[in-house]
């Protein structure tokens, strides 16, 4: 199968590969999450061609993951701000952080720590049913066709 092709399967991971699976648009939506808006400032981030930073950001604007917002008139400039699709990509980047966090992390720990705002305190990121609330794991999960499966 061709990259080009993922969009046009039926299956969601394929559909969702194909707008972030690329390794610079997962570092990109990183930057964005830590508030980094400007293009400018992913270049310095990334350290990659402005080539292939604005071409992930226009997908990522086109697919309607972010918005493109006038900061500047002379000379025009934009800052690229997550959308309500965007920011549905919070559990996806904060489930790739914790594994890393895991199974890459040095010695030292983490670099960075998230705290919960309302409540002060450091958390992981934990998959609940939305059902009972218990904790979900991969061997608790059985899967079945969907309305939208073949």
């Amino acid at each position: 199968m061709k990259w080009s092709q993922l969009a046009d399967q039926q299956c969601s991971v394929a559909r969702s590969v194909s707008v972030i699976g690329d390794r610079w648009t997962l570092m990109i939506l990183r930057d964005c999450f830590l508030g980094i808006r400007r293009f400018d400032d992913f270049e310095r981030r990334l350290r990659i061609s402005r080539s292939i930073i604005a071409d992930r950001l226009k997908h990522l604007v086109d697919e309607g993951v972010l918005r493109r917002d006038e900061y500047q008139q002379n000379p025009v400039r934009h800052e690229y701000r997550l959308t309500d699709k965007g920011l549905s990509l919070h559990p996806v980047i904060m489930a790739i952080v914790h594994w890393g966090d895991t199974h890459y992390a040095g010695e030292q720990g983490p670099p960075l720590l998230h705290r919960h705002r309302a409540c002060g305190c450091d958390f992981h990121p934990v998959l609940i049913c939305s059902e009972c609330g218990d904790p979900v794991g991969a061997r608790d999960v059985e899967v079945r066709t969907g309305p939208g499966g073949v």
